[in-house]
């Protein structure tokens, strides 16, 4: 039983008894109902809620592909274990550290980069990671859509002639299939992140039940019996290479998370729901997810000697087409889930920042979903040239932004914000700065982002690419660690006087 619930509100958003009360009208041209802090009354997202994100996207199809190719890469059983414990034991204070920041202040991810970057100078973080999710978005959307032809072609295999021709890359049933899913998660965005939180906890039991049947399937089919490892097996030096560079790697998928977790937690109900929800869903679950992965590709390897690359390779040998379709529907419904999570309502939120005037989340949501098609992302995904330089260098830069951000929430300010002054562009203001550029973010987070692209791109530094998440967020640390004012004293003022009702 997940229960960590427990009112403790003294935490947040921001203590009441505050050295200063704000009298700040907000500006319209950073203040909106989406954007402004969130009442600490009526916060809905408890520890289940927390735990399903990350039953959802730990289990995602990506994920699988990850730690199976661990295995096919050389390492067995207990190194794939180990390298995950790792990430999630790295995971779990990272998550925590970003999402105590969205429950005390409650306020979404472009707000909260306003602290560290200025209210101008918040739409850099925001912009590169609404353009890294809405990139995502499109593929996780297109790679759906090949699951969805799976199953209408089982259901009705007429279908299978609708994939004869093609339209700007795109099949008739592709386009079909894609529409289908584009407009399941428009709908549920339009409904806003209430509904978000509610198609979550119904996603998660989904999919633990679902891979966890697989597994057990796979297990029963190999006889019993699994490979723990590949025939070439690492050893040595480079073996103990390759499990921190999986844990490394493991936390780098989550960079892109990790920076907008806030936009979340803004609307849990304690601090303790963040920690428990946490715990459960990610150092316990991600060993879950290891088990499951190494019993399916275990198994597979066991059965014929072949590695398979994800879960969804296995559907098709289902020993009949209602589990084919029930398993693929499965597959779907994950996929939509761990893409409202990670790839839509980032993105929604930074346009909603771009344009507080006329965009709310609703209206961004739907503005994102259209350029998630407008860029053709099967055609985007069909080009490792994109996919490894221009989404690749773009993620590189996730690092940095979260090394500046946390460096100046935690070390520099030490959880104390003013959050009215966060809606306001009066000069005087503490996060005005430069013309509402912060110079000294801009320095920090440069050179790392030029060090972390460089890692991630260039082949000759292929040996620490693996690391360049970590190396970039800790050289963006340090550096604004050092050119920041740290005797610079900083108010600690509740938005609780133009705080809204979390959304419905």
């Amino acid at each position: 039983m997940i229960d960590g619930d427990r009112d403790d509100r003294g935490a947040a958003p921001a203590d009441p008894s505050a050295s200063a009360r704000s009298t700040v009208s907000p500006s319209p041209r950073l203040y909106n109902k989406d954007l402004a802090p969130t009442q600490v009354e009526g916060r809905r997202w408890r520890s289940y809620n927390v735990f399903t994100l990350w039953a959802n996207d730990v289990h995602s199809l990506g994920n699988y592909t990850f730690a199976i190719g661990l295995f096919a890469l050389g390492l067995g059983a207990w190194q794939i274990l180990l390298a995950l414990a790792i990430g999630a034991a790295l995971l779990f204070g990272i998550l925590n550290l970003a999402g105590y920041m969205g429950h005390k202040t409650g306020v979404p991810f472009p707000v909260m980069s306003r602290i560290s970057f200025g209210v101008r100078g918040a739409q850099i973080p925001a912009l590169i990671r609404g353009a890294v999710a809405i990139a995502w978005f499109g593929i996780q959307t297109y790679l759906a859509s090949h699951v969805l032809n799976v199953l209408l072609i089982a259901v009705y295999r007429p279908f299978a002639g609708l994939t004869e021709h093609s339209f700007l890359g795109l099949s008739a049933l592709g386009w079909i299939s894609f529409g289908l899913l584009w407009t399941v998660q428009i709908v549920i965005v339009m409904y806003g992140l209430e509904m978000v939180r509610k198609y979550e906890a119904f996603a998660g039991p989904v999919i633990l039940v679902t891979l966890c049947a697989l597994a057990i399937w796979m297990f029963v089919r190999a006889g019993g019996s699994i490979a723990l490892s590949a025939p070439n097996n690492l050893e040595g030096g480079h073996m103990w290479r390759e499990i921190f560079a999986g844990a490394s790697l493991w936390v780098s998928i989550y960079g892109t998370f990790a920076l907008n977790f806030c936009d979340f937690t803004r609307s849990c109900t304690s601090k303790r729901a963040i920690t428990v929800g946490n715990f459960c869903g990610i150092p316990v679950n991600i060993m879950l997810f290891g088990i499951i992965s190494i019993v399916i590709s275990g198994a597979q390897f066991q059965i014929n000697g072949k590695t398979i690359t994800s879960p969804a390779d296995v559907v098709q040998d289902l020993p009949n087409t209602l589990f084919v379709a029930l398993a693929s529907l499965a597959l779907i419904i994950l996929t939509i889930a761990v893409n409202l999570m990670a790839n839509f309502v980032a993105p929604a939120y930074a346009l909603a920042n771009l344009f507080p005037k006329h965009l709310n989340f609703r209206r961004a949501g739907v503005v994102s979903g259209v350029i998630g098609i407008a860029i053709l992302p099967w055609n985007l995904y069909n080009n490792p040239t994109v996919v490894n330089y221009f989404l690749g260098g773009l993620g590189a830069l996730l690092g940095p932004l979260f090394g500046v951000v946390v460096a100046d929430y935690w070390l520099i300010r030490k959880g104390r914000v003013n959050v009215p002054q966060l809606y306001t562009m009066d000069a005087s203001g503490p996060y005005h700065y430069t013309r509402g550029f912060n110079p000294r973010a801009i320095a920090a987070f440069v050179p790392a982002a030029v060090l972390a692209v460089l890692l991630a791109l260039v082949p000759a530094f292929a040996p620490a690419a693996p690391f360049a998440w970590f190396i970039g967020a800790g050289v963006a640390a340090v550096a604004y660690f050092l050119v920041s004012n740290r005797k610079e004293v900083h108010e600690d003022v509740s938005g609780a006087e133009i705080a809204v009702p979390c959304a419905d």
